[in-house]
């Protein structure tokens, strides 16, 4: 019959300190790593100052003092998982989960007394607590990671000798669709299958509409075949692809040349504009390209708004500046872009917008590309803010 206040866990023998499996600071006698309580514990006289087995239908007595560091861990292990929460023990190396659990193994039976007594300790240990440090080089670089430059960090690791990555594919979830696309198509295809089954769906999912269809189409085939693909495996292909990442050379600029110079000639006069753009065609007609993807202009807003969004930037702009550009607007995809925006916001602002169109008159060339210019910047910050999203132009769907 057991005793109804003990706490069952599987048969004891003997115990050693429990290696590296350290508290975060010494606190007294108690320590994960070393002595969590001192002594030895074994079940029925298997060991010297053992916790004996209680009498048929007695108590257990409480052996505060005989526990090990093992033993003691191993309890707060048991009872955590007894109260369902979930302790990352797999982020622990290797040899001390073979530790705790070969020690589990040896435990048997500890009685209410003793179990409430390593459950005060180790709360009294953690409420003594003000600050704790990452395990080692390793996890002191992943703290470290974007407040310490790349060469800094690379160097570390390799004078220390220590794995780069944690779990590469952490490394790898947090890349942007395209990038993941990008590195999908420079491996096979049997290993850009694990790496699409490694991601989330959502990001799966982005990251094959950025692939060309037959790629995409023999990605998604082959992870048919990855159902006998192993742990190690998927590691070693983590760790590669990650290994790929962090080689490639820190660069200055966040942004494509395209992009760059794009958002330079959005904010230039149209005339200048188009005196870039056709010099760019005779030099090099695919960058030209490039930076005609990223210009955007007045002209662009209603191929690129929606009109649930244009309430949104009406409420940001000075109706002023909407008025000057309205009226200075002329060319077709100008006039469009007006009646686009007028037609999709109220009708009050709508009908007071037409009626002071209507008595401005002309507008000088350089207030109206700065009104215009004024609603085109207002409408990126939006979109850098996620507050609205432009719509992929026709161009665009095609590539």
């Amino acid at each position: 019959m057991q005793n109804e206040n003990a706490l069952a866990l599987p048969m004891a023998a003997s115990s050693d300190d429990f290696g590296d499996f350290s508290a975060p600071a010494p606190l007294g006698g108690m320590d994960f790593g070393g002595d969590f309580g001192g002594g030895d514990m074994g079940m029925g006289g298997m060991g010297g100052g053992a916790l004996d087995m209680p009498a048929m239908g007695g108590g257990m007595p409480a052996a505060k003092s005989k526990l090990s560091g093992k033993a003691k861990a191993a309890i707060v292990v048991r009872l955590l998982l007894n109260e369902g929460a979930d302790i990352p023990l797999e982020s622990l190396p290797d040899d001390l989960q073979i530790e705790l659990t070969q020690q589990m193994g040896r435990m048997g039976l500890i009685d209410r007394t003793t179990l409430h007594e390593v459950a005060g300790e180790f709360a009294e240990m953690l409420d003594n607590v003000g600050l704790s440090f990452p395990n080692g080089l390793a996890g002191a670089l992943s703290a470290m990671e974007g407040k310490i430059s790349r060469q800094t960090a690379s160097r570390l690791r390799k004078e220390a000798g220590v794995r780069q990555f944690g779990d590469p594919w952490e490394r790898l979830r947090a890349l942007p669709p395209e990038e993941l696309a990008e590195l999908a198509q420079a491996e096979s295809t049997e290993v850009a299958a694990v790496l699409l089954s490694k991601l989330d769906t959502t990001k799966a999912a982005q990251m094959l509409i950025h692939l060309p269809g037959p790629v995409a189409r023999r990605i998604t085939y082959a992870v048919s075949q990855t159902a006998a693909v192993t742990p190690d495996t998927v590691d070693r292909i983590g760790l590669s692809l990650a290994a790929q990442i962090e080689a490639r050379p820190e660069v200055a600029f966040e942004e494509t040349p395209g992009q760059r110079m794009g958002a330079i000639l959005t904010q230039a006069a149209a005339g200048k504009r188009d005196e870039v753009l056709t010099a760019l065609d005779e030099e090099d007609e695919e960058f030209a390209g490039d930076v005609r993807k990223s210009i955007f202009t007045y002209a662009l807003i209603s191929q690129r708004v929606s009109p649930v969004d244009v309430p949104k930037i009406a409420r940001v702009l000075a109706q002023q500046d909407l008025v000057t550009a309205i009226a200075f607007a002329t060319d077709e995809d100008d006039v469009e872009s007006s009646e686009f925006m007028l037609a999709n916001m109220s009708s009050r602002m709508a009908n007071n917008i037409r009626e002071e169109v209507a008595e401005r008159g002309k507008v000088k060339r350089s207030v109206g590309e700065g009104a215009m210019g004024t609603i085109v910047n207002a409408l990126r910050e939006l979109v850098n803010s996620g507050e609205i999203e432009l719509r992929a132009t026709d161009e665009d769907d095609e590539d």
